[in-house]
This record gives C-alpha cells, sequence and structure tokens, in this order.
C-alpha cells in the first residue's frame, strides 16, 4: 500500500529528525527508520491499530515518544501527523 505525507506532517518528521540528528549523531537515521518501520506496519495492517475516530487511526512508534496518525485512503494512506506524544493531543485535527 502506497502512502504519503500531509505536507505539515512531513514537515514535522524533518523537523525531529534535525532535532534526534543534533543531539546524537546518527540518531535522526535511527528515528526515520522507526517511522518507516511503523509505516510499513501501518500499511500491512491498516485496520489493526487504534481508532481515533470513524476515518482515523493511529499508530505508536518503536522506541521514540512519536504516534503516526493516519486515515486510509482510495489511494493509500495519508499520514496527518507524526506527533510527538508530549505535544497537545489533539494539534493535528485541523488537517482532514
Amino acid at each position: 500500500m502506497n502512502f504519503y505525507f500531509h505536507s505539515r506532517a512531513e514537515e514535522e518528521f524533518d523537523e525531529a529528525v534535525r532535532y534526534y540528528e543534533e543531539h546524537e549523531v546518527g540518531l535522526g537515521l535511527e528515528f526515520a527508520g522507526e517511522i518507516y518501520a511503523a509505516i510499513k506496519r501501518i500499511a500491512e495492517y491498516p485496520n489493526a491499530w487504534t481508532p481515533m475516530s470513524e476515518n482515523t487511526r493511529c499508530c505508536l512508534v518503536s522506541r521514540f515518544p512519536y504516534r503516526i496518525i493516519y486515515q486510509i485512503k482510495n489511494n493509500g494512506l495519508r499520514i496527518l501527523a507524526v506527533a510527538c506524544l508530549h505535544r497537545q493531543p489533539d494539534y493535528w485535527r485541523t488537517r482532514r
């Protein structure tokens, strides 16, 4: 299953990679790997993850305090947010 990022979700992802890389060389790459591993799990079992609404689900990321918020669309997965668990929980809801 294909996936694509909402523009703000892509910015969040890039910012988080930079943040982790600035703190420890290589950690940003490890973070990116965990994000893509979670997306792969979502693509394999899109309905298996926690529902947040009728059309929106989330999947926790291993090793990092993040979750991926997504919707299942006809053309694949739409990643709405790469959300840090320490942020306000519903900040991304306007992205629908």
